[in-house]
């Protein structure tokens, strides 16, 4: 893909999140910069060619957080960059304070359960002889 189509892509992505789209160059590497608040930053080296994309970050902060992305990529089957985008942002979820999907849809399940018994439960009761 045409670098210039990478970044329209990257700054479409951006609109739907906190990230910004600080720096893209094509000349050394092609490079995608993305920051966001509280200081979350990464960068993603595009292919080119047979290459895959290759996600870092300057930030030892940040580096733990995109373990999962790096796995994504290396995973079987070609990625494209919103592909590759989303999963980073999936990644950082946590440092920018955003609540995990996944986490949230089981907290409603596990406080369903510790609830009250409802209608349709039956309560069991010891007796005492």
């Amino acid at each position: 893909m045409e670098f210039k189509h990478l970044v329209e892509a990257a700054e479409k992505w951006c609109s739907g999140n906190p990230f910004d789209l600080i720096f893209a160059e094509e000349d050394d590497e092609r490079r995608l910069d993305f920051y966001a608040e509280p200081g979350v930053s990464f960068y993603v080296l595009c292919p080119g060619g047979t290459d895959s994309f290759h996600v870092w970050s300057e930030s030892e902060d940040c580096l733990p957080f995109l373990q999962l992305a790096q796995d994504y990529i290396s995973s079987c089957g070609k990625k494209t960059l919103l592909e590759v985008l989303e999963k980073v942002f999936t990644s950082f979820r946590p440092l920018l304070g955003i609540p995990d999907l996944e986490d949230d849809s089981f907290a409603q399940y596990h406080t369903d359960m510790e609830g009250e018994p409802g209608p349709d439960q039956q309560q069991m009761r010891v007796s005492q002889q």
